[in-house]
């Protein structure tokens, strides 16, 4: 499955760069294959290892502040791995066509 989440800190000014790093950072460490962007971090592998990560990274951010904000979007395919990746190229196979 892949999944795209935001965790945003709610209660703690309008500088949230610090706390959501520290949610990338958890991404980064699960050794799944990820990616970052200015507004979702995406995270691919089985349901239970990736909703982990999710819990963890929103704890995180609720170490360093009251409230959290949890956006998540998820794509559920049993059986299918490495789709982060494919899926792109995909898009991007038909884009050269024209």
């Amino acid at each position: 499955m892949i999944i795209a989440f935001s965790v945003t800190p709610l209660g703690e000014g309008v500088d949230v760069g610090r706390a959501v790093a520290e949610a990338v950072r958890i991404v980064r460490a699960s050794g799944l294959p990820n990616r970052t962007g200015a507004m979702f971090t995406t995270i691919e592998g089985e349901w239970d290892e990736v909703m982990a990560v999710v819990k963890a990274a929103t704890d995180a951010v609720l170490a360093a502040a009251p409230r959290c904000s949890l956006v998540l979007k998820a794509d559920i395919r049993p059986g299918v791995t490495d789709a982060m990746t494919s899926k792109v190229e995909t898009v991007e196979r038909y884009l050269a066509e024209e």
